[in-house]
């Protein structure tokens, strides 16, 4: 409850000091670019009325889906090369070798075998977030004694009692730590890609703003998109919060 309660308080102070800062930029430039953003705020109702809400649900189903098969992926993986040592060490180098490359190089591939839909905003998240998620889980599975496993193999228990009450409470803090990161790179991915071949989505939505020189949508995209990678990225707190209590208490 007190990690929540600080949670919320950094969250206030934080809004608070970006739009003071906003709020200060555009008063002293005085410029059509820079929308204050009190007049953004005013704007959000008609923007939100106007096709904003659609364009968000679709980039939050996209997100959804993109962040949900890469964690599902990046468990999987993550257990079978801790239990496998030439898998682990198979998939191990692939992984080292594929992680540095900038996979948003890779778009017009996607794009050009899974076409202008939403599968390739969905691919691009899960290409972009696995590896990370891989490696972390990975790591945290090698962090778990030994000596844990042999206690309850030797009291007969079965693949998924050790699964559900020693793997999987040792590796969800770092699962959600791993997401809560991911989101954020998600959100990112997920704003170039909706620029191409779509006309739904936050990033088109901001994009299409600035091409029309509309600002004050503009900026009410960026305003509506910052916020949602923000209560996710809450939301994750909260999870975590409610699912690893072991963790707060110690």
């Amino acid at each position: 409850m007190k990690k929540v309660q600080t949670i919320w308080i950094n969250m206030l102070l934080g809004m608070l000091l970006v739009n003071i800062l906003w709020y200060i930029a555009a008063r002293i430039l005085q410029i059509n670019a820079l929308v204050d953003p009190i007049t953004v705020y005013i704007h959000l109702e008609d923007a939100w009325k106007n096709s904003m809400s659609e364009h968000l649900f679709a980039s939050l189903w996209r997100i959804a889906a993109g962040v949900g098969i890469a964690g599902i992926l990046g468990l999987g993986l993550a257990l079978f090369m801790a239990h496998s040592k030439l898998a682990g060490r198979v998939l191990a180098a692939f992984v080292y070798f594929s992680y540095p490359i900038p996979k948003l190089a890779l778009l017009p591939v996607v794009m050009l075998l899974a076409g202008l839909g939403d599968a390739t905003k969905i691919i691009m998240i899960v290409l972009i977030i696995l590896f990370q998620i891989i490696i972390n889980l990975r790591d945290s599975l090698k962090n778990i004694p030994r000596e844990s496993f042999l206690i309850v193999t030797s009291l007969g228990a079965s693949h998924w009692q050790i699964f559900r009450h020693i793997t999987m409470p040792a590796v969800l803090p770092d699962l959600l730590s791993t997401l809560r990161v991911a989101i954020g790179t998600a959100i990112s991915v997920l704003f170039v890609t909706e620029t191409y071949g779509t006309e739904r989505g936050m990033g088109y939505f901001i994009v299409d703003a600035w091409m029309r020189i509309n600002y004050i949508d503009m900026y009410a995209g960026i305003v509506v998109l910052s916020m949602t990678g923000f209560f996710l990225f809450l939301l994750t707190d909260l999870l975590e919060s409610t699912l690893c209590k072991w963790k707060s208490n110690n």
